[in-house]
Formats: structure tokens, sequence, C-alpha cells
């Protein structure tokens, strides 16, 4: 069995053990294997009716309830803020026509980016075809595309009939491209090694270690920033370590307790951290989150692999080298009834014209 053929095994596993919700406390899915032209990939599979299920799964909640949410980045334009909610409220009936809360994701590795495999026409001919033989009344989606490393890719999905839907403004590192460290890149190794924190490694991780990673996490992406987001377990965290799907990292306080934590999931020549989190109590100048993105970078420097530095804190990753590109999500509803048809083509158009000028405008 190939490496990645055991990495998808152990993720269907472990939701066929566990379920869903015990992993991700605001998830419904089954989780399945699809093997397809020489690629093995995890699939996930909705079959409506749930709202508000995470957007990893539900794209309905993805460009809606998220959505606004997402509006917080414009803050400092109360106007605009608040026609982006009203054009958001107004659309949302057109977005649940869709019915893409009833779908199949391929490649769907639970994590909010999911990076991408190498596609071509053949291969998303063969994926329409036989998903939609299996699938008949789902739509087909494959998120976390970008124009940086997934042209190819987008390109061989529009043309077998997928309908290219805008997500976000992403950042990415190229740990092959990048030249000399950016004056913040210094700052923030010479903070990883003056800090008085200790730093521990995937081997580092015990079984209580996975309980406070859980907490971490939620005080940075779920109180501070939305629940909404993925609601991760220490069950899920120690099940993905335990398979070496996370590659787990931190710092511990002089108590030994972790006081930030990193996770990582490669794929490919791809590097992402779905994880992380920090004690948001500490002090600002412990730099708790430049430490965690510090050595995920310096590593893709090191390993020349494309850092992924998914959305948000659009600022801070371009100082340290980081380039925009627009991601996707891919869709196929061309086998659906013409009313979800409709409405994809519709949201498709008002994201295309709308969407991505305003993140580019804003440099979100």
């Amino acid at each position: 069995m190939t490496v990645q053929g055991s990495r998808v095994d152990a993720l269907v596993d472990c939701f066929a053990r566990h379920g869903s919700a015990a992993l991700i406390a605001n998830l419904s899915t089954r989780v399945e294997r699809l093997d397809l032209n020489g690629h093995v990939f995890p699939i996930t599979i909705n079959d409506g009716g749930r709202p508000g299920n995470c957007y990893i799964c539900n794209p309905v909640t993805g460009y809606t309830d998220y959505a606004i949410e997402e509006t917080r980045n414009f803050v400092s334009h109360p106007l605009l803020r608040r026609g982006l909610v009203g054009l958001i409220r107004a659309t949302a009936p057109v977005l649940r026509a869709t019915g893409l809360d009833r779908s199949v994701h391929v490649n769907n590795w639970l994590f909010s980016t999911n990076p991408a495999p190498d596609i071509d026409r053949a291969t998303a001919a063969a994926m329409r075809d036989g998903l939609v033989a299996r699938f008949p009344a789902h739509g087909l989606l494959i998120r976390s595309l970008n124009t940086y490393a997934d042209q190819a890719a987008l390109d061989a999905l529009g043309a077998e009939g997928f309908t290219l839907l805008p997500s976000r403004q992403i950042y990415l590192f190229d740990g092959c491209a990048t030249g000399a460290a950016t004056k913040d890149m210094k700052r923030d190794r010479a903070l990883l090694r003056k800090t008085p924190l200790q730093m521990v490694g995937n081997d580092g991780f015990g079984p209580g270690d996975f309980e406070q990673s859980a907490r971490l996490y939620a005080q940075l992406y779920l109180d501070k920033y939305t629940a909404l987001n993925p609601q991760y377990t220490a069950t899920f965290l120690a099940e993905m370590h335990r398979a070496g799907l996370l590659c787990m990292e931190g710092f511990r306080d002089a108590d030994g307790r972790l006081a930030a934590v990193g996770g990582r999931f490669v794929y490919g020549r791809t590097l992402t951290q779905p994880l992380l989190g920090y004690d948001t109590s500490r002090p600002q100048k412990d730099g708790l989150y430049r430490l965690i993105t510090a050595t995920a970078q310096r590593d893709a420097m090191d390993e020349g692999l494309l850092f992924n530095m998914s959305a948000g804190a659009a600022g801070f990753k371009r100082l340290r080298g980081a380039v925009p590109a627009v991601e996707y999500s891919a869709v196929y509803t061309r086998h659906l009834p013409g009313g979800q048809r409709r409405a994809t083509a519709v949201i498709s158009g008002l994201l295309t014209r709308i969407g991505i000028p305003l993140l580019q405008r804003f440099e979100l």
C-alpha cells in the first residue's frame, strides 16, 4: 500500500470508529476512500438538511454565515461592511438554492485548507463521471485550489464542466522561490533563539498535550475569531498525530505546560498549518503566534516546500515574504436540476465580479 493510501485509510478508519461529532464538534459527515486513476483521495459525503454544518463540508455555511463573520476585516470601512452583510443576506436564498450542502467533497482532509492534488483533464473527467454515477443527487466539490499552485488543475476542471467559486484570498510562502529573509523574518528568528519558552517537537507530545492543544486552538480560532471554525477535539488531534497526518510542535512554559501549539499537514510539496493556537492571556511580547509561524516558515525554506499560510493577518504575512493568491472551490452541478445549476452560476458570477475585486482592492 502506498503512503498516500495509508494516510487516507487512517482518516477513514478514524471517522468510522469515532463518528464525526466526537472528532470535530460542529461537523456531521461521512468519510470514505476514493481510488481514481492511480490517485487515492478521502471523500466526505453530506446529504443536506443540516443548517450550520461546518464549512469544511458545507459551502453554504461558508458563503453565508462564515462570510458574514469575515466582514470584520472591513471594520475600518463601516459603510462597506454593512453593505456586504446586506448583500450576503440577500443572496443567502440563492446560495441555499444551489443545494451544495448536499455534496461530495473530493480530497477533503477535514482541514480549513486542503492542499490540492495534481489534476489533469483525464482525472477531472474520471472523477466527474464516476462520482455522478455513484451520487446522482449530490453536487461534487473540491476546495482549496489556488491560482499560485493549482492553475493547471483549475484549467482542467473548468474544461470538464466544473464551475469555479472564488472563496478567499490566501497567502503563500514559497520555500524554493523566496530569496533572502525579510526584516520581519529575521526578527522572528531572533525571537526563536532568545525565547525562554522550551520548544517541543512532534515526538515530545504526550497524551495530556492534546487536551491543552485543543484548548489553545479554541482560544484563538473559536473564542477570538468565530465558533464557525472547525471545533477540533483532543480526540481528533491525538488520532491525527498517531496516524502521522498532523506533525505537532509547540512551546512549553516553565511549568512544562504548552503555551503555543502548531500542527502541520504536508501534501506533496505543500505545507499547511491547520492547527494553530496559543494562550491569548499571555503578554503580546511573548510573540507566540510569531514563534509557531516562524518555525514552519524556516522549515519550508530548509525543505523547499510551499507554505500555504491560509487567509487572514494579511499584513503580517506580506511582511514575511508571502504572496497573495485567490482560492477557489470547483463544483460540478450539471447533472442536477436546472434551478440548482442556475443558482450556482449566479453565485459564481457575483463572487467573481464583486468578491475578488474587494479582496484584491483591500489586500485581505
